[in-house]
């Protein structure tokens, strides 16, 4: 579990190194993705929900993927030029985050007929099936929604590193 503080001094460390002085460094409130390169406002952001759960190295991979966007180019996406500059710059990492999400700031939780449980950030605008029942949809699996409320102490939870 990682001070956001250590987070922010390696992010402007590495930007400094690897970018020009135009790019800038912020944090998000993404629950899901662990960080995003902006190329419009120049900037690599992480998220403080997930940058406070993950370690140290976690972190620093997550910066060096944006990095890597942000030398690549927005027309880049994760093809071969992402990669080579990904791993030039140290990144041992994939396209995407498998690593944790803060379920526990999802508003709704759906529950399968089976016991499954499922978290979503924004309300379903259509049925959806468990896809650990089915790989296909199938209404026999159809979740069942709940919203819950989240307090502002579960947020501030959040982003404290436990």
């Amino acid at each position: 579990m990682t001070d956001l503080r250590v987070v922010r001094r390696e992010a402007e460390h590495l930007i400094a190194t690897h970018l020009d002085a135009s790019w800038t460094f912020a944090f998000d409130n993404a629950k899901r993705r662990a960080g995003a390169c902006d190329y419009t406002r120049q900037r690599i952001t992480v998220s403080r929900y997930l940058a406070a759960r993950y370690d140290d190295e976690t972190n620093r991979q997550t910066l060096l993927h944006e990095i890597a966007h942000a030398l690549a180019g927005a027309q880049a996406g994760h093809g071969a030029g992402w990669k080579r500059i990904a791993r030039s710059l140290g990144y041992t990492g994939g396209v995407t985050h498998r690593g944790e999400t803060a379920t526990e700031l999802a508003p709704w939780v759906g529950v399968c007929p089976a016991g499954h449980v499922a978290y979503r950030h924004r309300r379903a605008t259509r049925p959806t099936s468990c896809a650990r029942c089915s790989a296909r949809f199938d209404g026999r699996f159809l979740f069942s929604w709940t919203r819950r409320e989240i307090s502002a102490a579960t947020r501030r939870a959040a982003v404290t590193p436990r």
